[in-house]
């Protein structure tokens, strides 16, 4: 699991121990942007992951219940991952974050 904030008091500290690892918040930008994906999409689109590294997301994110996993092979067996409704709701948050980028950095 991922480092904690330790401050279970605080909602915003409860929401970064969620989505505050690195990658995981591209992770939920890619399944929002263009739905269920499969691991090699992920390593495209999120040029630089390392694969442990993605998939110690991956397995996180479903553990907090944020994604959902179903196969779509079976030999060899793959998996395909989909937002869960808790993982959908975090798209406001993810259109703040995109808005402020806007406004506040240049390219």
């Amino acid at each position: 699991m991922a480092r904690s904030y330790r401050q279970k008091h605080c909602p915003v500290a409860r929401t970064l121990d969620v989505i505050g690892e690195r990658w995981t918040i591209l992770i939920l930008r890619d399944l929002l942007l263009q739905g269920p994906r499969r691991f090699q999409d992920f390593q495209e689109s999120l040029g630089g992951v390392a694969p442990n590294t993605l998939s110690a997301r991956l397995k996180d994110m479903e553990a907090r219940g944020l994604i959902g996993r179903r196969p779509y092979s079976d030999h060899p067996p793959r998996l395909e991952y989909h937002l869960t409704e808790k993982g959908r709701s975090l798209g406001p948050v993810l259109k703040a974050l995109r808005d402020w980028g806007r406004r506040h950095s240049s390219p």
